[in-house]
């Protein structure tokens, strides 16, 4: 049951002066404190939401419209900045940390009138699939509490299942938004890349990394995207945007081709996922969608190259964390070199070293022809087996997740059983193409998502395709 009517309902009721901000921030902080046991948040903005709420209160009694988020309150995820509270990443080398300025998007959400109340659980700077590598906590998935809530914006997805707020901002590297609402059965959208402002967040992989929304609907997830996108002079990785609105709108679905990559190995994929994906697809046969298989031939090989370019990419973001000029320090040190290793040693946990030990070995200069240069010249082959099957059908499609939230503990002892849970979702990543995950109809079992992928910039036509078909799966 959702506790919230849609966004845009609830902004303008607050325009309207049928609601005021005020009670929406305390009903939205009653939520998230009655709802504390599943572990879903890290820090709560108790004290300047409100202070804002009561702001845009004062405003609109004296006839002063606010913006399309007029006192809506929303999470972030805790590698976005944000004033109110500590910015940790979830990891123990951030702890104390206060950010000296907000993220763009946070900046953006707030010019709207959007209250940002909390910051969400995520695996220690985005590195995981099931929050399982936080240092703080593991989020519990809002439908059984002995599973997983995904990862790495495990914290976000589980937030909006458990109606903590109508929206929630995440980040996606690999499949981060996406394979978390898949888990919990939420709406998880990553844009194209670029479309979204990177700056104030915490970098994982630069060249994969995207913010995007986490909603119960897409009509949400679109309006909100609609907020969040545009060019950003801090961040010259951003591209224009579509001069028209990015709110999804219905559209006919008949004779539009969506492709199935025929080289996906079905082993990677659990029975039930494959059924429900197979019974999704004969449901948009029904209403007169176009089935059709297309060819991806390296798409097996995405995850290798994706946990190639990642963790080296990592190893050279990390880098700053010092324990000199921010974060964690320890005070136990002969001189400068031995305070180095001991905050790197005690603040980074396990996936974190991990993934700085891979990656600087591949970026090596005797291994770097070997690993990294062929992990970026198979990128840009798939680019380019990527165009050419957009250019057969208008979307592909996959389950967006292998398989359905998997118990707390059952992964972690053995990385590569947990770096399969991206399997279906790198591709996007690499590639830089828009992809969503909707909840297919799975009855009273465990979510399963749907994902939607379009070529570059098509990001309006993937929102109005799954906005069109959201009710039929």
């Amino acid at each position: 049951m959702n506790y919230w009517p849609k966004i845009s309902e609830l902004a303008e009721q607050v325009n309207q002066k049928k609601v005021s901000a005020v009670s929406l921030v305390e009903k939205s902080l009653k939520i998230i404190k009655e709802k504390s046991e599943f572990d879903a948040i890290i820090s709560v903005i108790e004290d300047r939401a409100l202070k804002r709420a009561k702001l845009i209160d004062q405003k609109i009694a004296k006839g002063q419209k606010q913006g399309k988020l007029a006192g809506v309150p929303f999470i972030a995820k805790d590698n976005l900045l944000t004033f109110g509270c500590e910015t940790t990443a979830a990891s123990n080398i951030l702890r104390g940390f206060n950010a000296p300025y907000q993220a763009t998007v946070i900046d953006l959400l707030e010019a709207e009138g959007g209250i940002c109340v909390a910051k969400a659980n995520l695996d220690a700077f985005a590195h995981g699939t099931s929050t399982e590598n936080s240092d703080f906590m593991v989020t519990k998935n809002p439908h059984d509490k002995s599973r997983v809530a995904g990862g790495s914006s495990g914290g976000p997805a589980a937030a909006v299942v458990l109606n903590m707020t109508p929206f929630a901002i995440g980040t996606d590297t690999g499949g981060s938004i996406r394979q978390p609402a898949s888990l919990c059965g939420a709406v998880g959208f990553k844009p194209t890349y670029g479309l979204v402002s990177r700056n104030g967040v915490i970098a994982m992989a630069s060249s994969t990394d995207v913010i995007g929304p986490i909603t119960s609907n897409v009509e949400d997830c679109s309006y909100v995207l609609d907020i969040m996108a545009s060019r950003d002079p801090l961040d010259s990785t951003t591209i224009n945007r579509d001069k028209t609105s990015y709110k999804a709108k219905q559209i006919n679905i008949k004779g539009k081709k969506i492709g199935i990559i025929k080289e996906i190995n079905q082993n990677d994929i659990s029975k039930e996922a494959i059924e429900q994906f197979e019974k999704t697809i004969e449901n948009l046969k029904a209403a007169g969608v176009i089935v059709k298989q297309v060819s991806v031939p390296l798409v097996n090989y995405s995850l290798a190259c994706y946990y190639v370019l990642c963790p080296a990419e990592v190893s050279s973001n990390l880098g700053r964390y010092d324990g000199v000029r921010y974060g964690f320090f320890s005070k136990n040190v002969k001189d400068l070199e031995d305070s180095y290793k001991a905050a790197r040693s005690i603040g980074f946990g396990k996936e974190a070293k991990r993934r700085i030990m891979i990656g600087t070995y591949v970026l090596s200069s005797g291994y770097y022809d070997a690993y990294y240069k062929q992990a970026q010249k198979l990128r840009t082959k798939l680019i380019d087996e990527f165009n050419t099957a957009f250019e057969e059908c208008d979307f592909i499609l996959t389950p967006t997740a292998p398989d359905v939230a998997f118990a707390i503990g059952q992964k972690i002892g053995d990385p590569l059983k947990m770096y399969m849970n991206d399997v279906l979702t790198v591709q996007a990543n690499l590639v830089g193409i828009p992809a969503i995950s909707i909840p297919m109809n799975v009855g009273n079992k465990l979510p399963l998502g749907l994902q939607i992928m379009a070529k570059q910039n098509h990001d309006t036509q993937v929102l109005d395709f799954a906005l069109s078909i959201e009710g039929l799966i």
